[in-house]
């Protein structure tokens, strides 16, 4: 049986980016959500989950912490994403 693709809102821009530039670096969601904690950002793993899922809007907070924690500049997050084929 073939995945299902996953569906994704449109409550942000960055979330799709986060999610995939976060595995392509190999780091668990729980640990991305604790690096985030000690940015400051008050973060639970379903409203991080939502964040990427692009199913709420981000914080500017969030967006920075993000970008920080990557190691990349903010802008990369609000890259077009690739159309799915």
């Amino acid at each position: 049986m073939k995945p299902r693709a996953k569906e994704y809102g449109t409550a942000n821009l960055i979330g799709r980016n986060a999610e995939r530039l976060r595995k392509e670096r190999r780091i668990a969601q729980k640990d991305f959500i604790a690096k985030l904690q000690i940015f400051g950002v008050d973060i639970n793993p379903t409203s991080y989950s939502k964040l990427e899922g692009q199913l709420r809007c981000a914080t500017d907070k969030e967006v920075f912490a993000i970008a920080q924690i990557l190691q990349i500049p903010m802008e990369e997050l609000f890259r077009p994403f690739p159309p799915e084929k």
